[in-house]
């Protein structure tokens, strides 16, 4: 077996794309995952993929949603180049749309994509009843983003772990890492509960597990499990075509005549049950919008668990005080969206080039200085 440049924990949507991105530059990479490749978070959630405009990206979160946006196409094209494996991303369009007393926060979020360069238009309730009939339009105001995606995450998870098999990337499953090995600042190894494993360098991308790794190596970071709950319909033919998003909750419509429900936010620890309550309310919720949809037919649902960090934001770079430990972790809703951006940006550290985008208010200890400084 030859020697190991990196070792990634974790094989959700981000450890995979990161092994991906490396392998690609002939970085020997090797993947420990705890359970199975991608059937956590990355895989739970609906696909959608936010439009954005590098130009005027002002924000991180700003900066990685337009990067990945950019990235989505070319990302796709090479998959499927060389799998041939579908992921599904296609640009659909979407609908935003809030209760008329909301009309106001829906105002400021178009000012917002304005001001960003990305296109959006209001829509009268005519055009609205235009673009999609189905929609219950009396009492709500809307607006079109044309350029929102979707892509189907298990195709897509599917096609990322065969695209890692074509280029070598060794992946681990069922081996939880307990513990890392090193003299503090430089870590050597990392155990799991049947091996060891050395390389160079290593990288958490263990999503909402990834705390208690950090804390081994000495970085307190506030990392916890938001659980997200969704419900599956099939309603044939689709009643509508672009998605709809009315704040945290939203609509996908997949073409095979699926269409994805969701999704709660709740701060209930590792726990992945679907509740009865939380199903009612997202049918209720898509039913108010489609009335059409209140014959549809119930496939199923399901959780998951979405990693979330006190400001939203992720932990990308280095871990503080130490040489050869990176993290990628805590994009809450957004890893699947922004998993292309994060691999370039961390091939990018993890090799020492220089990074597309600025990594400012990513840090790791980001949350920590800020603390010290209101202290100071």
């Amino acid at each position: 077996m030859g020697m190991t440049d990196v070792v990634i924990v974790g094989g959700g949507v981000v450890g995979l794309s990161i092994a991906y991105e490396l392998a690609g530059q002939g970085v020997a990479v090797r993947v420990l995952e705890q359970g199975h490749v991608g059937r956590e978070a990355s895989w739970a959630g609906a696909g959608i993929l936010p439009p954005g405009n590098l130009a005027g990206a002002t924000t991180p979160e700003a900066r990685l949603r337009a990067h990945s946006h950019s990235l989505w196409p070319e990302w796709t094209e090479s998959l499927c180049e060389s799998t041939g494996i579908d992921n599904g991303y296609r640009n659909c369009g979407g609908l935003e749309i809030q209760h008329q007393e909301h009309a106001s926060q829906l105002d400021s979020e178009i000012q917002c994509w304005r001001d960003e360069g990305v296109a959006v238009e209001w829509l009268t309730m005519s055009q609205l009843t235009e673009i999609s009939p189905a929609v219950a339009s009396h009492e709500v105001v809307a607006a079109h983003l044309p350029e929102l995606c979707q892509v189907r995450n298990p195709r897509h998870l599917k096609a990322l772990q065969a695209a890692c098999a074509t280029r070598d990337v060794d992946i681990i499953e069922g081996e939880p890492v307990v513990d890392f090995e090193g003299d503090g600042e430089r870590i050597t190894s990392v155990r799991t509960s049947m091996s060891t494993y050395t390389a160079g360098r290593f990288c958490i991308a263990s999503g909402a597990w990834s705390r208690p790794l950090l804390m081994q190596a000495g970085c307190e970071s506030p990392l916890e499990p938001v659980r997200g709950q969704i419900v599956l319909l099939n309603a044939q033919p689709l009643p509508f075509g672009q998605i709809i998003q009315s704040g945290p909750r939203y609509l996908v419509p997949r073409p095979d005549g699926r269409i994805l429900i969701g999704s709660t936010e709740e701060h209930v620890g590792f726990d992945k049950r679907n509740t009865a309550a939380a199903v009612a309310e997202l049918i209720d919720f898509a039913v108010s919008l489609v009335p059409a949809l209140a014959e549809a037919t119930y496939e199923r649902s399901w959780a998951g668990l979405r990693p979330c960090t006190p400001d939203g934001l992720p932990y990308l770079g280095q871990v503080p005080e130490t040489r050869n430990l990176f993290v990628a972790a805590g994009h809450f809703r957004a890893g699947l969206q922004m998993s292309p951006a994060t691999a370039v940006l961390m091939r990018e550290v993890l090799l020492e080039q220089p990074t597309t985008i600025s990594l400012d208010g990513l840090a790791c200890d980001r949350l920590r200085s800020s603390t010290a400084d209101i202290g100071s």
